[in-house]
């Protein structure tokens, strides 16, 4: 039997609550004075509202789970007895469920990263494999498309290099939405296939792979660039000739010399809609090795290992003959290619998340 005692003394008071309240004020005042980024305060209310109510509930458990005991210890009735008997179990039940659900809050609290509520790029290049490995990111591209699809993000298409044969040698998007990054951060890394393309005549298994980069879309307050430091070239579009010949210079190309980084941009025949796509990249390119940098300077040994957990070489491995997809990093499988790659990836997403967090507590428990 659980020692109701110490579970009333214990979670006697609820401070998440007091918290949501200072919150909400908070917001209001930034609302009222116009300031429109109060995305971090929005994402500490979410976290203390959900806490609050949890906290709240098993506040309620613990009430009615005393008041079973009461009854179980004083009741004469033997019908009634044993519905106050049943009634113990099942509020003890809630009670561990909720205390596991609090743990989990706090520990996806401790995992928060500043850019989880942002928007993200999306980045897809062919690796080893030619033609099956452009076909390969393509399959990527369209597993990622359609999760965004069920999510009810927008992914607009900023740089793609498409081959003969359908693939993607390279493909860019944006991904507009909430909670973006905070569900996609440990999709980067080298995805690798193993299948019988279709070519092969003998049905022997080739292995391909794609690399996929999920970067958090940065905004101009995240990183200033100087305008001197950019070259951006202007340039006719490629097209499939004929009537899809852009025939005005709409495609931008915009160099950032320090870094050396180039980004481009030919999606839309509008010229300044393709440097703003262009100017987005490059932040959130720029973004993402200031992040690093720092990473790399902590000392923080939880911090330094998202990083590089987010970057892992060969992170998954897709293997049709078994129809079977492995996460190397946690190791586990899920037996649903085709569920998977038709974007249904949930489950997915949430079994690394949970597993790569739960590795990192145990490393710094260790330490």
């Amino acid at each position: 039997m659980m020692d109701i005692e110490a579970l009333k003394k214990q979670y006697k008071e609820n401070p998440a609550q007091e918290k949501v309240k200072e919150l909400e004020e908070q917001m209001s005042q930034e609302v009222t004075a116009g300031h429109t980024d109060v995305s971090q305060i929005g994402a500490d209310l979410s976290y203390y509202s959900e806490l609050s109510y949890k906290t709240s509930q098993l506040q309620k458990a613990i009430s009615n789970l005393e008041e079973a005991i009461f009854m179980a210890e004083n009741e004469q009735d033997a019908e009634l007895k044993e519905m106050a008997n049943e009634e113990m179990l099942n509020q003890e039940e809630r009670i561990v469920g909720l205390e596991e659900e609090i743990k989990r809050i706090q520990v996806e609290r401790k995992f928060v990263d500043e850019d989880d509520n942002k928007s993200a790029i999306l980045e897809i290049r062919a690796g080893a494999g030619g033609d099956e490995a452009a076909l390969f990111a393509a399959d990527l591209f369209r597993m990622y498309k359609n999760y965004a699809l069920n999510n009810g993000w927008d992914m607009p298409i900023v740089e793609s290099n498409i081959t003969e044969g359908g693939g993607y040698k390279e493909v860019v998007a944006q991904i507009h939405g909430k909670d973006v990054f905070r569900n996609l951060k440990y999709e980067s890394g080298v995805h690798r296939v193993q299948r019988v393309p279709t070519t092969e005549s003998s049905g022997r298994i080739h292995t391909s792979t794609a690399s996929v980069a999920i970067l958090p879309e940065a905004k101009d307050v995240d990183i200033i660039i100087d305008p001197s430091e950019l070259r951006i070239d202007v340039m006719r579009a490629s097209g499939a000739g004929g009537q899809c010949v852009n025939r005005t210079d709409s495609a931008v190309r915009i160099t950032h010399i320090p870094s050396g980084i180039v980004v481009s941009c030919q999606e839309t025949k509008h010229q300044q809609q393709n440097k703003d796509k262009a100017m987005a990249i490059l932040r959130s390119r720029l973004y993402d090795m200031k992040k690093q940098e720092e990473m790399s300077k902590r000392s923080d040994m939880r911090l330094s290992q998202i990083g590089s957990s987010m970057r892992a070489e060969k992170i998954r491995t897709y293997n049709f003959p078994q129809n079977r997809i492995t996460d190397h990093r946690v190791k586990l499988s899920w037996h649903n290619l085709e569920e998977v790659l038709n974007g249904n990836i949930q489950e997915m997403v949430d079994d690394i998340k949970n597993g790569i967090q739960s590795q990192l507590l145990e490393k710094e428990n260790e330490s």
